[in-house]
């Protein structure tokens, strides 16, 4: 069983979006796949209740409820959507248990300063040594080749753990989100460019298998 731990304190961030996304591409390869929310607004589970009936299966858990990750044994791939304010003692305990860590962040000067803040928390809290790369960051809702969106490359690219992926801002998640589907069950000649921008993130996910 592997954990994919979607975090940022910071909200607004994609962190649903993220993870509700790994959760379809796993449960798509034939992968038994559980997705857990964290969050007291339910927006992961609000998404499950439009998945139909004839995609994949995704097992949903409640998670706000006990705050605990508790998923069936047979579960290959577990994602965690976290709340929004997550900090001190149950960020370190969710970031100690998860295999790997994605942490989207916006192209925004708030959000980047956000972010700094809260990797070097993460790293302190959850006891994570660098050189472990447990722990990537991702730019989410990307315009490219706007000045917002080289500050935030210079950022992430500064930091010493791994910078995986961009993913674009386009109508193509939130379409999919309606639908309680994933970019990756779309139609492959619509999100062609959103595929190709996810596989980076993918690899280094599946190696840790």
């Amino acid at each position: 069983m592997q954990s994919i731990l979607v975090v940022n304190a910071k909200g607004g961030c994609g962190k649903t979006t993220v993870a509700t996304n790994l959760a379809s591409f796993f449960a798509a390869g034939g992968h038994v796949t559980a997705l857990v929310d964290m969050d007291e607004q339910r927006s992961a589970i609000e998404w499950l209740a439009q998945r139909p009936d004839w995609r994949p299966t995704i097992v949903g858990v409640k998670g706000w409820e006990t705050r605990e990750v508790e998923v069936p044994a047979n579960t290959e791939w577990v994602v965690i959507d976290s709340p929004a304010r997550l900090h001190g003692e149950m960020l370190g305990k969710l970031v100690r248990r998860a295999d790997r860590v994605v942490i989207p962040v916006l192209p925004s000067p708030i959000d980047i300063r956000a972010a700094a803040h809260f990797v070097g928390e993460l790293m302190q809290r959850g006891r994570v040594r660098r050189e472990d790369k447990k722990v990537t960051v991702i730019a989410n809702r990307v315009k490219e080749y706007t000045l917002v969106y080289e500050t935030l490359y210079r950022f992430l690219k500064s930091l010493d753990i791994p910078f995986t992926a961009h993913l674009r801002d386009t109508m193509n998640y939130i379409r999919a989100a309606d639908r309680g589907i994933g970019i990756f069950e779309l139609a492959p000649y619509l999100v062609e460019q959103d595929v190709e921008q996810w596989r980076p993130l993918m690899r280094w996910l599946q190696r840790a298998r």
